[in-house]
This record gives C-alpha cells, structure tokens and sequence, in this order.
C-alpha cells in the first residue's frame, strides 16, 4: 500500500486533492461506512490491536450478519463472507488505508487511516429514535414552554424569563451530554463487544 494512502483525512472538497497530500472526501467516507460488513470488520479490528486471520474475522462477521454465536455458523454463511471480504471490501479498505490487508498471508489489521476517521455511528434499532428527531421534539417542547409563558398560562406563566432560560438551556444541556456519552460507547466501533446495528 503506498504512502499516500496512510496520510488520509477528511475532507469536503475532492478538489483539494493535490499530490502526496491524498484526502478521503465525506462521499468516500460513507461509501466506506455505507457496508455493514465494512462496519463490522472494522469494529472487530479495533478490538484487535496485531491483527487476526482473515478467516476468523469472516466468521465473526458472518456471526454477527447473522445475529447468531459463532460456533452456529454454517459453512455456506461463512463462505460467502469470506469471499466477500477478501474479494471486495478489503482490497477496497486496504486502499483507503483504514486496513492492512495481505492477501498472501491471509491476515487483516485495522490500519492508520482508520484512526484519522474517527468513526461514529448512530444506530436506530428497535425502540430507539434517531437523535435528530429527539432534539426536534425537545425544541418543540421548550417553544411550547415558552409559549405557555407567553400567553400567561396557569403554571407555567408564574416562571420569570430567567427561569425558562435556564430550564431551556438545562434541557440541551442535558441531552447533549447524553448524546455524547452514548456515541462514544455504544456507538462507537471498537467500543462494545458487538458491533452497531448488530443484535445478535
């Protein structure tokens, strides 16, 4: 893998490509995302700091592609993972940098671009509600607050303009602390020991 690969970073504009300076635009980042057995690999690899054999991690992906414990996976399962990730989505990770992938020793390790991503990811599964509609509905419930207000109705209209701000900024506050508590343990890869999305 050349050099160029291991410097990548982020960036919105593909046309700020110039050079030894190659950047992984927000498209190329999401295309890498967009997979959940590239999400899955890389969450298994952040677990492993010297690697695994590619034949391990195709059957823990399967295992969690699945949502079944590993030693019920059947051949044709982990085959066709395996295939996948040796024949597509590696040699595709190894380029971006975010693995090292040697197909001749049949070994995998999470690479140094992967890092640089940082990658976050926000899950809606079962009950859960996605956190842009959650923030949407607590700034409805405080405009209705201060609505209330406004209007001079009972309880609520016997609280001073400081107070509702308080209770305004209190509940964001909140929130967004909670939100970043979770993003950086439950859905981060690497951080549990299933991957996001994955229940089984």
């Amino acid at each position: 893998m050349s050099d160029m690969y291991r410097r990548m970073s982020i960036t919105q504009d593909p046309a700020t490509r110039s050079g030894e300076d190659e950047t992984m635009t927000h498209d190329e980042c999401f295309e890498l995302l967009s997979n959940h057995r590239r999400r899955f690999t890389l969450h298994r690899l952040q677990q492993a700091e010297d690697g695994i054999e590619l034949g391990e991690l195709a059957e823990q992906v399967a295992a969690w592609e699945n949502e079944i414990p590993r030693e019920e996976i059947s051949y044709d399962q982990r085959k066709r993972v395996y295939t996948s990730l040796q024949q597509v989505h590696l040699p595709r990770m190894d380029e971006m940098g975010v693995v090292d992938f040697d197909d001749r020793e049949g070994t995998v390790a999470i690479g140094p671009a992967a890092e640089e991503v940082e990658v976050y990811m926000e899950v809606v599964s079962g009950r859960e509600v996605p956190w842009s509609l959650f923030y949407t509905a607590l700034a409805l419930v405080n405009i209705a607050v201060v609505g209330f207000v406004a209007l001079e109705l009972p309880v609520v209209s016997v609280l001073s303009g400081v107070e509702i701000a308080v209770f305004v900024a209190t509940t964001f506050l909140a929130t967004s602390l909670a939100h970043l508590y979770i993003s950086r343990t439950e859905m981060r890869l690497g951080a549990n020991d299933e991957p996001p999305g994955a229940s089984g």
